[in-house]
Order: structure tokens, then C-alpha cells, then sequence
């Protein structure tokens, strides 16, 4: 099988080239360093494989048979409906394929939608819920990293109709490079080192996205009020959910447990996770707890922006695509300290 990577110089790009660097990548996409070799542009591929692999300005859409887009929406957006029309396989990595809703669009990402009968086709990406179609897929819209820890930490609850209200409280916090490597003034070092900050608290992107995904699983329409925050470190992200319940801690915690009990890739924590507990690996820890005094749930949902939440997703969603096994290449242990 051959592989192509659009947009493999961004930062969910190179993660997926470390990853999938033993497999059969025949075209990797960049308009900024097209022409270039890949070990010209990122030394440490040198002595791998892939060194000489070249970026080219554009897809061959004959020349491979699996695509992986990491481009911006508007991009994938026509992309998608292209590689479809080819019959290829793709996982599209921006937001373009997210969301059924498609009013939901210009409000929240810009542009109108013009692709609704591939929009119905498309999968979402969450292996923990949707594995099932994610084998048969052909089109799988690869989950947003706040809506994967946020969702993660809310599935076990909504499924089991434990949330007594009709919202959740989520505030989470992101590394830098969940806003990419483009070069923005807020996150040259001068700016971000030693900062932190809450922003877009109102109509963010990602809120229908989750809202979407966990209405699927409840009768009543649960409002997500969800504020993120950038932290001043590289990678990894925490979501913390808060939610009215009625359930004594343990009780919570042993059908979370029951839920993701055959998951290789969630881990019911005793403690609050680290983001460096995390950080180059595929792993979502969660960790349960009900304040009764408050009558609330807290879950603290951690993971690896660019890994559970990005590019290392996306390739347990192409094992699972291909047939192979559900964890190949994704054995991984986090860089520490």
C-alpha cells in the first residue's frame, strides 16, 4: 500500500513520518519547501528511509492508494471530495469533515460546505466509539485534539445517562503547537514564555463538534460551555469536565472503567495525570472523581495534542482501516523528563 502525506511539513505532518517511516510513503506534500528533500528540511529523518523523499507542491491522486491531509479546512474540504471521486482511502486530519451539521459551518469555521452527500459518508474518527465503522470507512474525519480529550472524559457518563442536567463544564489547557507552525506573534518565545491565557471563550470551533458527538448518545441535548487555554510549554493538553451527577465516586469509576475496559489506548488513572506522562504517545489518562458535597463529577482527561489528539490518532485509525493490528506503531513510550 502506498501512502501519501498533503501538508507533511506541519507539525501533525512530521508526526505522522516518524511513525509511519517503515511503511510505503511515496508522496509527501508541501507548497513552502517543494522541491526539497525531506532530510534538507528536517535533519533528523537523515540516515532513515525517508531522507530523500521529496515535497512536491501538489498530489498525485493516481500514484497512492491511502491519503493522510494535513491541511487547512478549506483545502481538505475539496481534497476529500477529489480522492472520494478516485475511490482512494483518506483520513483528513482538518475540520472540514467533522461536523454533519453543515449550517454549522460558516458560523463557526468561514465557509459553506458544498460537499453534504461526502459529509454523510465520513466517519469520525474516535476509535473508542466508533470503531466499528471505522473498518469499513473510506472517509474517516480524524476528531479535533480538545473534542478527543474532552469527549473521551464525557463518553462512559453520557452513554450510561449519569449527567442530571443538560450541560457540561469543560475548561482546557493546549501547548503551543496546537496552533501550528505558522508563524504567529503571540507564540514567538519572547511572547509565550511564562504566559498563560484563556481565549476564544465564546463560539469556538471545536463546540459543535463536541456537542455533535455527545448528543449521539443521550435523549436530552447537553450544552457544552467550554473555555481553552494555551499553556507556555510545546505539546500535550488537559481537559478537566465538570457535570451534576448523582453517583458516589467508586460507582463512577468502575463504569468508566467498564467502558474503556478493552481500550489499549485509555488508562483509568488513581491520580491526576501529567502532561509529560503523556507527551509522544497515543494514551488519553483519565482520571474520575465526584465532589458529593457539590453533587459534581470532575474528569481530567490528559493527552498529547499532536499524538492522541492529532497524528498518532490518526494511525490508530489507519491500522484499524487496513486490517492491521489496532496498536501497530503505536507502542510508544513518552520522552521524559
Amino acid at each position: 500500500m502506498k501512502i501519501a502525506i498533503a501538508g507533511a511539513s506541519g507539525y501533525t505532518g512530521v508526526e505522522l513520518l516518524k511513525v509511519l517511516q517503515d511503511l510505503d510513503i511515496n508522496q509527501i506534500t508541501s507548497r513552502q519547501y517543494n522541491g526539497k528533500k525531506l532530510k534538507e528540511v528536517f535533519p533528523f529523518f537523515t540516515g532513515t528511509k525517508l531522507e530523500n523523499l521529496t515535497f512536491e507542491k501538489e498530489l498525485d491522486i493516481e500514484k497512492s492508494d491511502f491519503f493522510f491531509l494535513c491541511l487547512p479546512h478549506e483545502a481538505s474540504l475539496e481534497l476529500v471530495y477529489k480522492l472520494y471521486k478516485h475511490g482512494k482511502k483518506v483520513i483528513d486530519l482538518s475540520g472540514a469533515y467533522r461536523i454533519k451539521d453543515t449550517s454549522k459551518y460558516p458560523t463557526f469555521y468561514g465557509f459553506k460546505h458544498r460537499y453534504k452527500s461526502i459529509l454523510d459518508k465520513a466517519v469520525y474518527g474516535l476509535p473508542e466509539i466508533f470503531k466499528n465503522e471505522i473498518k469499513n470507512a473510506q472517509i474517516v474525519a480524524n476528531p479535533g485534539c480538545y473534542p478527543t480529550a474532552t469527549i473521551l472524559a464525557t463518553y462512559p457518563a453520557v452513554k450510561e445517562n449519569l449527567i442530571k442536567d443538560n450541560s457540561i463544564i469543560v475548561s482546557a489547557y493546549s501547548g503551543i503547537s496546537g496552533a501550528g507552525r505558522g508563524l504567529k506573534q503571540q507564540f514567538h518565545y519572547p511572547e509565550a514564555f511564562g504566559d498563560s491565557y484563556a481565549y476564544k471563550p465564546k463560539n469556538h470551533r471545536h463546540i459543535p463538534e463536541m456537542e455533535e458527538i455527545i448528543n449521539l448518545f443521550t435523549d436530552k441535548h447537553i450544552n457544552v460551555r467550554f473555555t481553552p487555554h494555551i499553556l507556555p510549554v510545546s505539546r500535550g493538553m488537559i481537559a478537566t469536565v465538570n457535570f451534576k451527577i448523582d453517583k458516589d465516586e467508586n460507582t463512577l469509576k468502575d463504569i468508566y472503567k467498564k467502558v474503556y475496559k478493552d481500550e489499549p489506548f485509555i488508562r483509568i488513572v488513581e491520580q491526576p495525570s501529567h502532561t509529560k506522562y503523556v507527551n509522544g504517545t497515543n494514551y488519553c489518562d483519565i482520571f474520575v472523581s465526584v465532589d458529593e458535597r457539590t453533587g459534581y463529577a470532575t474528569i481530567i482527561s490528559v493527552i498529547d495534542n499532536l499524538g492522541k489528539g492529532a497524528s498518532l490518532q490518526a494511525v490508530q485509525n489507519f491500522n484499524i482501516m487496513t486490517g492491521r493490528k489496532e496498536t501497530a506503531g503505536l507502542n510508544l513510550l513518552p520522552t521524559y523528563p
